[in-house]
């Protein structure tokens, strides 16, 4: 069995859930305790495309004995897996040990706890603790945080057992939350939010240590691994307006994070859209305007190491 030992130090606050809940910036005394609930909601929020994916992933991995989640974060999506393959052992793998106690209480909660356990510390290193290779090893956007990613997928590699497979979630479309013309300030908000976000990202991805530029062309990457790519597909994240108030909080958590990274870049008039979207006793605000919603879409990228 995976056994826990100290949490090291988290590079940044990115969980690695299909919320895709950033809230970078490079905080290394982030409070895991405190966040960990509101993460969770994120990435239940999600259930329908986790839902979805899990299926897909059934299609191709048959009778897998062990899966790894690679960035479980607190184990949403490493407790569907246990219910999804109910013959396998899950080891949910974070840096963060908080959220890694949450994910063996979700566990317990759901009744899976003899088939899930925890593993801390950093990606791709900690994987060579696992006890046994892997039938399935699942990476939603952990990846990216690491800085030199063909080296890190060829540790994913050798950490799959012949015949397993690397499901990898990278790339995709931003979030969409609002219309194009939202009736304040000029039309375009989130495609101005949305290259400023590129700008952040590629700075992110620059000052990783030992950071590597690379072509994002993942079935080539998974290739140069040693792996057989097998597939790629996109799942869709559509949640209509009127949104609930968990997708309303979703929202409202991503137009923070990206105030707090564009305070500086963004011109006043859209930094000013922002004050009035996040102000909950505005009307015009996620809180309580009708036409939030949440549309986002995610590309998973399949790979078997031959046998």
């Amino acid at each position: 069995m995976a056994r826990d030992h100290e949490p090291h130090r988290h590079t940044d606050t990115h969980i690695h859930t299909h919320a895709h809940a950033h809230a970078h910036g490079g905080d290394t005394d982030v409070d895991w305790s405190e966040m960990g609930p509101h993460l969770e909601a994120q990435a239940e929020l999600f259930a329908p495309v986790h839902e979805r994916i899990a299926a897909w992933l059934a299609e191709e991995v048959t009778r897998p004995g062990l899966i790894v989640d690679a960035g479980s974060g607190p184990g949403v999506v490493s407790c569907l897996f246990a219910e999804t393959f109910p013959g396998a052992r899950i080891v949910a793998v974070d840096s963060a040990g908080p959220l890694l106690d949450r994910a063996r209480a979700r566990a317990a909660r759901q009744g899976v706890a003899d088939r899930l356990a925890t593993l801390t510390g950093e990606l791709p290193e900690v994987l060579d603790e696992l006890d046994r290779p892997a039938d399935l090893l699942w990476a939603s956007r952990s990846l990216h945080h690491i800085g030199d990613q063909r080296a890190a997928l060829a540790a994913f590699a050798a950490r799959l057992a012949p015949g397993g497979t690397l499901a990898l979630l990278e790339g995709g479309l931003p979030s969409r939350f609002l219309p194009r013309d939202i009736g304040m300030g000029r039309p375009g908000l989130q495609a101005r939010l949305d290259a400023l976000q590129e700008e952040w990202f590629a700075r992110m991805r620059a000052g990783l240590p030992g950071s590597v530029a690379e072509a994002e062309d993942w079935p080539a990457l998974l290739s140069s691994a040693g792996l057989r790519h097998t597939g790629t597909r996109s799942f869709l994240l559509d949640l209509p307006a009127p949104a609930s108030e968990r997708a309303r909080a979703y929202a409202a958590d991503q137009f923070a994070r990206m105030r707090d990274i564009g305070a500086q870049d963004l011109d006043p008039e859209d930094l000013a859209a922002l004050d009035r979207l996040l102000d909950p006793a505005d009307p015009a605000s996620v809180h309580r305007r009708p036409d939030v919603f949440a549309l986002s879409a995610y590309t998973v990228h399949q790979a078997v190491r031959p046998l």
